[in-house]
């Protein structure tokens, strides 16, 4: 492998530019290409593990080979065994082992592959026909996700996009993907993404000394990337009026060591904070689509607004995850501005990034 190693770092739809921020940020690399769900860059220093703790990636790949799109015919699936032929399929094994600090050859490999737009074949003939390609020349096992469901886990990882312009195969360098995070063992309805509530704290731009909220915390997602990214916060607080949203996000608290973190029952819409004592609120409000509001939230939801409002200090900033725009005006009624505003989309749904802080009530 290369002293220039190419990396490719995948996110949901929309993050692609908190991504590509969050590389620049650490150091990684220089950035070669921004596309879709997609973010290349060439590393700075090659073995830097650095790459596999990206917190806004959904997965991280050594880019293994580039070319044309084969089309929308079935017919075009044979062309793509070309990528394999192009790949140093044995070094790049070795610099991801290297990257992981392991020595083990993988004993087979598995491939998963994605394409946009309407074609006349599936997934399943795209990763048979270069997963068979690349097993020949590591004279090692496919396993085929057609016949044989998940792979086991020490299979190598192969990753192959097809975006209606380039076919882009890749190695994934960790044994499982970025987004699944070792202190997410509990969840719950609605559930926020972990790259995303990543990427929703980092735009909190959350300081030392900051008191930090969510004031519907589920099972804790939000203030466990908070705290993990910037332990010189003041403190942090999730309230939930669910209990067993509150005991999921005890439990992952303790997997994560974020012993920072405060938890307690209250109601969103009426929390048992002082006036302007709230520095950066961060929080994915229920409403309605996957997880009903209740109590106050539920009654009065325009009071909810309100109580953001009551609860930030002057220079306070809340990032909310919003379902559509449409909230907005109540925001706006109870004094909070809007300062950026971003559309992202999550299992093909679309849903909005807000940045609020606060100004004169109306």
């Amino acid at each position: 492998m290369r002293d220039d190693a190419h990396f490719v770092a995948r996110s949901a739809r929309g993050l692609e530019p908190q991504l590509a921020a969050e590389i620049l940020q650490r150091e990684l690399g220089s950035i070669t290409a921004v596309g879709h769900r997609s973010v290349h860059f060439r590393a700075w220093r090659p073995y830097d593990t650095g790459v596999t703790g990206l917190r806004t990636a959904d997965d991280v790949f050594l880019l293994a080979a580039r070319g044309r799109d084969v089309g929308t015919r079935k017919s075009g699936v044979p062309g793509l065994t070309e990528l394999a032929s192009k790949t140093d399929s044995a070094r790049l094994i070795q610099h991801r082992n290297t990257l992981l600090g392991n020595t083990v050859k993988p004993p087979g490999l598995e491939v998963s592959a994605s394409f946009l737009g309407r074609r006349s074949f599936n997934r399943y003939d795209v990763e048979d026909a270069v997963g068979n390609a690349l097993a020949a020349r590591l004279k090692v096992p496919y396993h085929p996700r057609r016949t044989k469901g998940a792979p086991p886990p020490d299979y190598a990882s192969w990753r192959l996009t097809l975006d209606g312009t380039e076919a882009t195969l890749m190695l994934r360098i960790t044994p499982r993907p970025l987004h699944r995070r070792p202190y997410k063992q509990a969840t719950v309805r609605g559930t926020l993404h972990p790259p995303l509530a990543a990427a929703m704290t980092r735009l909190a731009d959350i300081g030392r000394g900051h008191t930090v909220l969510d004031p519907c915390c589920g099972a804790g997602t939000v203030l466990i990337e908070a705290a993990l990214a910037h332990p010189e916060a003041g403190q942090y607080r999730g309230y939930d009026i669910d209990e067993t949203a509150l005991k999921a996000a005890s439990a992952n608290k303790r997997m994560a060591a974020a012993v920072r973190i405060h938890l307690e029952r209250a109601d969103a819409g009426r929390l048992p904070l002082p006036d302007g004592t709230v520095d950066r609120i961060v929080c994915n409000p229920p409403w309605g689509t996957q997880v009903e509001a209740k109590a106050r939230m539920a009654k009065a939801p325009a009071a909810w607004w309100r109580e953001l409002h009551r609860l930030l200090t002057p220079t306070g900033t809340a990032v909310l995850l919003l379902p559509t725009p449409t909230p907005l005006l109540p925001a706006l009624q109870a004094g909070l501005l809007p300062t950026h505003t971003q559309r992202i989309h999550l299992s093909g749904t679309p849903t909005y990034l807000i940045k609020l802080e606060p100004g004169n009530p109306r």
